[in-house]
């Protein structure tokens, strides 16, 4: 008997990581200080002595039951953007700048094609955010896991001098709210989706025509990672006074988060157009609108709080980083720190 016949093959592991050497290494920053393999990741914080208060910001997340569509489409390289962009997107509307990045990856087996073409993935998403991949885990676990799933989950860490912090504490009642476009579901809602559709390869394969293309398609797109969007924003002189991610809690979770005491979000729901993947999300099961808006995105990723005149500035540079943003309503006071649609 041996650690093979136990159901854990060393060499498999060791294959893995030469297979994904050449997609770590595209991610590497002049900071990182030692190559993939040691028993922990080295970062130069060397250009924090800039800053006058520098402060360090984490982020950690997973991709969720998302993955299980990952498992019945047998497709493995995008998932590690959404578990990067998880993570980025959380330090970045913190106003931080994502440094370095560590994926752990848990499996039932570990075959070293599927684990490199997921780590390809999470190396695309470091690529995105500017931040490199400079370590992580593959653990085989037989027995506790199926031998053909896996978990993925990831954690960021960044940087920010303390006065350039987005904190939410100044926003003031009649302040915008500005939109940033997601790319569907991302990475949240997905065992609600799992409930509402049949989770069956030809239900994903098939075309569908009120989505323009194959359901699975459309549900497995990574989440958006707006790291350059924010930087665009911030480079165009524009002070994002509070800044929500949209993920789990969807609008009534998410916004009030940025929010001072005093002050509510509006926000109206005809404002911009709902991507049709929500749509068909809620006719095919009559899902309430609050339930929806309690659980997805809607088609916005990342919500911005800004002053009335600095609204046209930080479009364009949102527009200029490659996304679309749009004006979804304004802060008023309140008694109740919370989202109110209209």
């Amino acid at each position: 008997m041996d650690y093979k016949n136990a159901g854990v093959d060393i060499e498999a592991g060791y294959r893995s990581v030469e297979l994904m050497k050449q997609y770590v290494e595209k991610t590497m920053r002049p900071e990182v200080m030692g190559g993939l393999g040691g028993f922990s990741g080295t970062f130069s914080l060397g250009k924090i002595k800039e800053m006058d208060e520098p402060a360090l910001l984490s982020g950690t997340d997973g991709v969720g039951t998302k993955l299980k569509l990952a498992f019945l489409m047998d497709k493995h390289d995008s998932v590690g953007i959404d578990c990067v962009a998880m993570c980025v997107n959380d330090v970045a509307c913190a106003g931080g700048e994502p440094l370095f990045f560590l994926d752990y990856i848990a499996c039932g087996k570990n075959i070293p094609e599927k684990i490199a073409n997921i780590v390809k993935g999470v190396a695309e998403g470091c690529s995105m955010a500017g931040c490199a991949l400079i370590g992580g885990e593959t653990a085989e676990m037989p027995g506790f896991y199926p031998e053909d799933e896996y978990d993925l989950a990831g954690f960021a860490v960044g940087a920010a001098d303390k006065k350039d912090l987005i904190t939410g504490q100044d926003i003031k009642a009649g302040d915008v709210l500005l939109g940033i476009s997601s790319s569907g579901v991302h990475s949240n809602g997905f065992s609600l989706v799992r409930k509402v559709f049949q989770m069956t390869e030809d239900n994903l394969i098939r075309y569908n025509a009120e989505l323009g293309r194959p359901l699975g398609e459309a549900l497995i797109e990574p989440t958006k990672i707006y790291v350059k969007a924010l930087k665009s924003v911030r480079d165009a002189g524009v002070r994002i006074k509070g800044c929500s991610h949209i993920t789990g809690g969807g609008f009534y979770e998410n916004i009030p988060r940025m929010l001072p005491d005093g002050i509510c979000a509006k926000v109206k729901k005809d404002s911009y157009e709902v991507p049709a993947i929500f749509i068909l999300i809620q006719e095919s099961r009559k899902v309430e609108e609050h339930v929806m808006y309690n659980t997805f995105n809607m088609g916005v990723g990342m919500v911005l709080a800004l002053d009335e005149a600095d609204v046209d500035k930080a479009v364009n540079a949102i527009k200029a980083a490659g996304e679309n943003a749009f004006v979804i309503g304004q802060t008023a006071a309140s008694d109740k720190k919370e989202t109110v649609l209209c």
